[in-house]
């Protein structure tokens, strides 16, 4: 039994979204707290109103009224929400989180409603201690933050970046089972670089140019120290920094809180999991793939990072891992014949000297299609945000070489993406094997249907997020989402039916989730982090924090 105090009043429980249960109190608890005569008289079951409340859900016609409908439920009553979505997961997720949160984030100060998370502004940073001291939150699991500065594939939107954090702890909850009380999105408002912003009388945040240099890194470091007061075993999760801090941040940070970058070790872990899923459906070795990338930031380098050190784990060296990728950015395929590479496109530079027998244009500036025609990779993968930058030309040219390619446009969200499924499709014969950042309908080509599996980090993220609270691990270890890769990769659908997807539907990453879970806390035992213990203890250990969305029976104290 939940205990409220006895000193709430029947408003302030009714206006609290975690303890509201809205119809579905029942005559006793209506009793106890004095809520007769606040709510209509039939007691509802869930099940009743999550009907009625689909049925409202049904009539709304655009996405953003979705959203907004289901963000007023989520402020009112928090359970109910949690349980709508998951009775509609795959109708509604694309709704709270890509790539309806995208749209969210442009117009965030005009569909503002209620506040959610909290919100760290650059003039009140003298006041960041006194803020958190107040944070009703007794005890939090996952923090997830951001400073707004690179939101998906749109750019700066200022506080507008804050509608995902709360997109991502939402799918924390409902995958991850995380308890939504023990849940914390946080902004930090260090002003906007966007003119359209700053000249926006209705923008909510602080209408200044971004701060720089040590009065960004003071303000971040302060909001770290003061977090890790008051939550000293949170897992802080970095959401979409832009490329001068992303990877400074999680080099900084990563040893003096548990923490990590979605952006980087997310879509890395969750890439991997689409190759080695891929991989076992073609029948090949992870080891044995050339890999193009489009996009030389720090999520295309994060993707190679992880993958070399799953190839170590196949027996390769690092060099020879490393000589396995053909990273393309805006000044072409990175070779060191080049001037303008910067830290850690370094180390995934083709040697210039390798590539002298190559037929080029431009030895200086070799493209993607230059690539495909030279070095024949098996796997391509998007982060570049370049709206249709796999050209019929470059997956034509592929496909000559690849029996089965591997194609992954991932960027976010839909209208950034680097080609549509139906054109890889097509341009391939029906042969690619192809996942994407945000949500696609199926491809019907030749007779056949082709299933695209959105190869989202949230295939990922939740799962490694609740092994890592179970255990209470002091860190997050590269291990850690080379082991979630492999479980996602097990639960593949398309290793059994060629027709199928490369991941499960959403309706099982529940479950998959749990299993990562299980096999982070695994290596955080192995890695020696937390003390040792039996599986079924690490199982028992899960299981009991996976919160679900049911009602609690309430009591008085």
């Amino acid at each position: 039994m939940d205990i409220i105090s006895r000193n709430l009043t029947p408003e302030q429980i009714l206006n609290d979204p975690l303890l509201n249960k809205g119809t579905a109190f029942t005559q006793e608890e209506r009793d106890l707290f004095g809520l007769n005569g606040f709510l209509p008289f039939h007691v509802a079951t869930m099940e009743e109103q999550v009907a009625r409340r689909y049925q409202n859900f049904q009539k709304k016609t655009e996405e953003l009224s979705k959203y907004t409908f289901l963000a007023a439920l989520q402020n009112r009553n928090e359970v109910l929400f949690y349980r709508l979505v998951y009775e509609h997961i795959s109708e509604m997720v694309p709704l709270i989180y890509t790539p309806t949160v995208g749209d969210v984030s442009l117009h965030f100060s005009i569909l503002y409603r209620k506040q959610r998370g909290i919100y760290f502004s650059y003039p009140n940073r003298n006041k960041i201690s006194e803020t958190i001291s107040r944070l009703p939150n007794r005890e939090v699991d996952v923090i997830v933050v951001t400073d707004g500065e690179r939101i998906l594939g749109l750019g700066d939107v200022g506080i507008g970046g804050m509608a995902i954090p709360q997109g991502k702890l939402a799918l924390y909850t409902l995958f991850g089972g995380i308890h939504p009380a023990r849940t914390l999105p946080v902004m930090l408002d260090v002003g906007t670089n966007n003119p359209e912003l700053l000249n926006d009388p209705l923008y909510l945040g602080w209408r200044h140019n971004r701060v720089t240099g040590d009065e960004y890194d003071g303000f971040v470091d302060q909001f770290v120290k003061e977090i890790k007061k008051r939550y000293p075993k949170v897992l802080l999760q970095w959401e979409d920094f832009a490329k001068p801090h992303a990877a400074p941040l999680l080099h900084r940070y990563q040893d003096q809180i548990c923490s990590f970058n979605d952006d980087i070790q997310g879509t890395a872990a969750v890439t991997l999991g689409a190759i080695l899923s891929a991989c076992k459906a073609a029948g090949e070795k992870l080891r044995d793939q050339k890999i193009a990338i489009l996009g030389g930031g720090s999520a295309g380098l994060g993707i190679a990072n992880l993958i070399v050190q799953a190839m170590k784990m196949e027996g390769l060296t690092e060099q020879q891992a490393r000589r396995n990728f053909y990273v393309v950015d805006i000044n072409g395929l990175l070779h060191t014949g080049q001037d303008k590479l910067e830290g850690a496109q370094r180390d995934f530079a083709q040697e210039a000297q390798s590539l002298s027998s190559w037929k080029v244009k431009n030895p200086k500036h070799i493209s993607l299609v230059e690539v495909m025609e030279n070095a024949h990779p098996s796997v391509l993968i998007g982060v570049s945000t370049q709206t249709g930058a796999f050209t019929e030309e470059i997956v034509k040219t592929m496909a000559k070489f690849t029996a089965r390619p591997i194609i992954f446009p991932l960027s976010n969200p839909t209208s950034k993406s680097e080609a549509r499924p139906e054109d890889l499709i097509k341009w391939t014969n029906g042969k690619a094997i192809v996942a994407t950042g945000s949500p696609f309908a199926p491809v019907t080509y030749a007779g056949k249907q082709y299933l695209i599996t959105q190869c989202n980090n949230v295939s990922i993220f939740p799962g490694l997020g609740l092994g890592v609270v179970a255990c209470h691990s002091p860190k997050v270890v590269e291990k850690m989402f080379i082991r979630a890769a492999h479980v996602l990769s097990q639960h593949s659908p398309m290793v059994k039916n060629p027709q199928a997807m490369l991941f499960p539907p959403l309706e099982k990453l529940r479950d998959v989730s749990r299993a990562i879970a299980i096999a982070v806390v695994q290596t955080a035992q192995e890695e020696g982090l937390v003390p040792k213990t039996s599986l079924a203890e690490i199982e028992k250990l899960i299981d009991q924090k996976m919160w679900f969305p049911n009602y609690p029976v309430y009591g008085r104290k």
